[in-house]
């Protein structure tokens, strides 16, 4: 995979030297929706005209603290922008977080505490600097507290620029209005709040995932009424997680985060289902693997490049060499973290739920479903219980690629 910084040789100070329909081309590329059409072609000649930048917002929420490749996708598009010399105005949503974003959902969302927003606003403004450059000319980093603390008055001068029957347009809100399942104030403010935000950042574009297209169309009309020229929006598709169906989440357990370890980052990517690999190649790569290759070859060119662009070269050569040793030639890992063995009695649902961060009751089904050995030897169902002598110094494997040595406390 040839990184974004490997593209910028031929960069001037602000970008490639491409008119505004070829540099188009590269940017809508893989976009579901580029709304209205022909408005990002013609900010880009505008923005050339004038020489200036265009400034490329997106709004992410700090729900969870890790970056996930999902989120990913609309990070590698925005350092595309910024490839092209474009300012990138990242927006932690610390306020929108609070109210919770009600897109494709059914309830209402669990508020979190302002200091889970924080711990994760920093974790995630961390990790997007490993994608998106982080040049002053090229990057801003907002917090929507800057100004979502408004006063009564700012509020209700925001809350007259939309009509109920506009937010009841979204699918969500629609079919829960039909059934008669309730619409929290908070979730209809919601959308408000995120059009407020390209207000306040003066957003020529704005990007995001299919399922915020309501969103950022509601973002144009929010621009509108307070006078500024509305943005284009550029959409791009959800990227399924490693079941090959739900939207990656980490909430799910679906995801592979982009800080995940190297061996990890290879191994989860070989348990795409191979019906979603034509999304991630497409997505994540930026070269799609050759027709030539069998599902199998492509899904290690994959692993490979992820870990490579994520990691490094070194980094995805000893996890590609990991993951042959593991599945192909049947060895086990050299190096292996510890589970500490406490007493004389040991309940293994506890001690893998201690030890792999599971439920008591998912390590249960594990070893009930034949998913869990030790020293090869598969644990039979409902063996919950176990002497600590038998265990100490084995080797405890739950799964395909978790894996602690027992030992004694």
């Amino acid at each position: 995979m040839q990184s974004a910084s490997d593209t910028r040789d031929d960069l001037s100070e602000h970008g490639e030297t491409r008119a505004p329909a070829s540099e188009a081309q590269v940017l809508l590329s893989h976009a579901v929706d580029a709304l209205p059409s022909g408005a990002l072609e013609e900010k880009l000649a505008a923005a050339r005209a004038a020489h200036r930048q265009l400034r490329v917002k997106l709004g992410i929420d700090p729900t969870a603290p890790d970056i996930h490749l999902g989120h990913a996708v609309l990070l590698r598009k925005l350092r595309a922008f910024q490839d092209f010399g474009h300012r990138v105005v990242l927006i932690i949503g610390d306020t929108t977080a609070l109210v919770g974003d009600p897109s494709g959902r059914s309830t209402l969302r669990p508020m979190l505490s302002e200091e889970q927003i924080e711990e994760n606003a920093r974790t995630f403004e961390q990790q997007a600097g490993r994608i998106l450059r982080t040049d002053a000319e090229l990057l801003e980093v907002r917090h929507n507290s800057e100004w979502l603390t408004m006063g009564l008055q700012e509020l209700l001068v925001l809350m007259r620029t939309t009509t109920l029957a506009q937010l009841l347009e979204r699918e969500d809100f629609s079919q829960r209005w039909r059934a008669a399942q309730p619409i929290s104030m908070l979730e209809l403010a919601y959308p408000l709040l995120q059009g407020y935000d390209s207000v306040a950042v003066a957003a020529d574009v704005e990007l995001g995932g299919t399922d915020q297209k309501f969103n950022l169309l509601l973002g144009r009309d929010i621009q509108r009424a307070y006078g500024e020229e509305p943005q284009a929006i550029l959409t791009m598709p959800i990227l399924p997680g490693l079941d090959g169906e739900r939207k990656m989440s980490k909430s799910l357990r679906n995801d592979i985060a982009i800080t995940d370890p190297p061996e990890q980052m290879y191994g989860k990517t070989m348990s795409i289902p191979d019906s979603a690999m034509a999304t991630y190649c497409a997505l994540l790569l930026d070269e799609p693997p050759s027709p030539q290759l069998g599902p199998r070859d492509a899904k290690r060119l994959l692993a490979r490049e992820l870990v490579r662009w994520l990691h490094g070269e070194q980094e995805a050569i000893a996890a590609e060499e990991a993951f042959d040793a593991l599945f192909l030639r049947r060895e086990q890992p050299t190096q292996m973290e510890q589970a500490l063995l406490h007493g004389e009695s040991i309940h293994l649902p506890a001690l893998i739920a201690e030890a792999l961060g599971l439920s008591r009751s998912d390590a249960r089904r594990l070893i009930d479903q034949g998913g869990v050995s030790v020293d090869g030897a598969i644990v039979a169902a409902g063996a919950y219980d176990h002497a600590a002598s038998a265990l100490d110094g084995k080797v405890l494997q739950v799964g395909k690629r978790r894996f602690r040595r027992l030992q004694r406390a």
